[in-house]
């Protein structure tokens, strides 16, 4: 009976001993909208020490009244940290908005005018920097296939085919 209460205090203690960076990035193709839905969930903490380690700006994405500095910053950050390309040709996001859910903050782009994808090269260095066992876990789902990958630093590219 012991063994219940101690396990989940056991796994609390060994994550707070041994923090991991990951983000996961979502990529679905929506066929009906003609384009590429992307989802960036980063740490709240680690997103904010990346844009001040590069940017050299204070942010608090928490903070309402920085609401519109947030979504300036990183829009920058992930558009130069996470870049998707089919056949050689860069696609162009365009930045939807963010938010914040608990720990997590989400960060959304659109791609328009993909009526098929049949091929998706990904490039991403989303926290790099932070830890050098930065883990990217992508899912992509496109022709009714969902495909996962994960990239762990220094890796930063990967190709699904569809």
């Amino acid at each position: 009976m012991t063994w219940i209460g101690i396990k989940p205090l056991t796994t609390l203690l060994f994550a707070l001993l041994h923090p991991f960076y990951v983000s996961v990035i979502d990529i679905n193709h929506n066929e009906k909208e003609a384009s590429i839905e992307i989802s960036v969930r980063t740490f709240t903490t680690d997103l904010e020490t990346r844009i001040q380690e590069e940017y050299h700006v204070k942010l608090d994405l928490a903070d309402p009244k920085q609401k519109a500095k947030a979504d300036q910053f990183i829009n920058l950050y992930v558009q130069k940290r996470l870049a998707l390309s089919s056949n050689g040709a860069k696609y162009n996001m365009d930045y939807i908005g963010f938010e914040i859910q608990k720990e997590s903050t989400w960060s959304y782009f659109e791609i328009k005018n993909i009526k098929q994808l049949k091929q998706l090269e990904v490039f991403c260095e989303i926290l790099f920097g932070i830890d050098p066992q930065q883990i990217n876990i992508i899912h992509a789902k496109a022709n009714g296939q969902k495909k996962s990958f994960e990239l762990t630093a220094p890796k930063n590219k990967t190709q699904f085919n569809f």
